[in-house]
């Protein structure tokens, strides 16, 4: 297949991530260094067709440069950060909060820095190679959600906040995007689109796998290769491409799926299609990074959205599913009043299931206050869609 034309390309992406190391809380050089790459980066790929949803940067876990502060003197160094990288446009993501020394009475600490800034996003690692799955933190990710639900207006902070299940640095994707050595850069995509296309009327499952990877070869060869000409004239790590083809308000994948399976998504044979999906992107001849599997947002997702309020999955099948994607849970509306602890097994069979499986997962759990599980829920955020709110056994 043939790539499409510069000024038809049926995708955007979501974002061009750039890696920076900060020297100390109040390191401003390095962050505008960082701003000045990514205008000349995304500048690049708006001239060669490409719309750039949003640009961003992940520091390092920022324990290291928070060491020493108390918790008001962290808080008052990241409200500094954020005020320095919102003037430029840009979001910034200071990765794990639980690595290193992080101040007492984490949770209440992390919402309260989530409901001080607008254009950061933290996590708390709950799995590792190093340490597998750590029960204790799934407990501390769950109490951090629900400090930002009750610190934030729909809850919706917990937009910004995710529980990070075997994440790698130079992961484009926020919340859990963190950085690690030498200043980098990668591209996330949004890219369900491509997806659609390659469905549409092809004859079985063989069928349209090969013409989802033809369609992707072809769209994404120029998109690596600009990242390779960025990287050599800005003398910067070029990491890859998060190839996961995450929807858009715009753009579903779970309407892809459909196509394909011929049924409602939850149906039998959704499972199924989600595995073709993540075979194809795992075996594409690009530079990848990141979850690099199918995404499955429920409020980023009008279809999705659709069905869930139809009954045709839930939870648990969101996880089953995950056996075979890239994600996780991402953005699922669940009830205020779910109890700390429940949240906190939902965390850790994520966990689990990123260690058994040896893939980065990562959950981000919208507890809606004064909502129950059935009731319909509105979101403020422009990227969010309506939903009903999910149970949860």
């Amino acid at each position: 297949m043939r790539s499409t034309p510069a000024q038809q390309r049926p995708f955007r992406l979501r974002t061009i991530t750039a890696g920076a190391r900060l020297e100390s809380p109040v390191d401003r050089a390095t962050l505008r260094a960082s701003m000045d790459f990514l205008d000349k980066a995304q500048r690049q790929f708006e001239e060669n067709g490409y719309e750039v949803q949003m640009a961003r940067i992940a520091s390092q876990p920022a324990a290291e440069y928070l060491a020493g502060l108390s918790g008001a003197e962290a808080l008052e160094a990241l409200c500094e950060l954020d005020l320095t990288v919102a003037e430029g446009g840009v979001l910034l993501s200071v990765g794990p909060v639980n690595t290193g020394s992080a101040p007492d009475e984490l949770a209440p600490w992390v919402a309260e820095v989530v409901a001080a800034t607008s254009h950061l996003s933290a996590s708390v690692e709950v799995a590792s190679s190093s340490r597998g799955v750590d029960l204790e933190a799934c407990r501390t990710a769950a109490e951090v959600m629900a400090h930002i639900a009750g610190a934030t207006s729909g809850g919706e902070g917990n937009f910004r906040f995710a529980a990070a299940a075997n994440i790698q640095p130079g992961t484009p994707f926020f919340p859990v995007a963190y950085h690690d050595g030498e200043e980098a850069f990668s591209i996330g995509l949004e890219s369900a689109g491509l997806v659609k296309i390659a469905f549409t009327d092809a004859a079985d499952l063989s069928d349209a796998k090969e013409r989802l990877r033809a369609l992707l070869e072809a769209e994404l060869a120029p998109v690596e290769a600009l990242g390779h000409e960025i990287a050599r004239r800005e003398d910067w790590r070029y990491l890859g491409i998060d190839v996961s083809p995450a929807p858009g308000l715009d753009d579903s994948i779970a309407e892809a799926i459909e196509l394909l399976s011929g049924v409602a998504f939850g149906g039998a044979s959704t499972l199924t299609v989600c595995a073709a999906i993540t075979e194809v992107l795992q075996r594409l001849p690009v530079t990848t990074c990141g979850y690099s599997g199918l995404m499955l947002p429920v409020l980023e997702d009008r279809v999705l959205a659709q069905r869930a309020g139809e009954n045709r999955y839930g939870v648990e099948e969101l996880l089953l599913f995950s056996s075979v994607c890239g994600t996780g849970l991402d953005v699922v509306p669940l009830a205020g009043d779910t109890p700390v602890d429940a949240v906190a097994a939902l965390i850790g069979d994520v966990a689990t299931l990123s260690s058994k499986l040896g893939k980065p997962l990562s959950a981000r759990l919208f507890l809606v206050p004064g909502k129950s599980a059935g009731d319909l829920v509105s979101f403020e955020n422009p990227h969010l869609t309506d939903c009903v709110v999910m149970g949860l056994d």
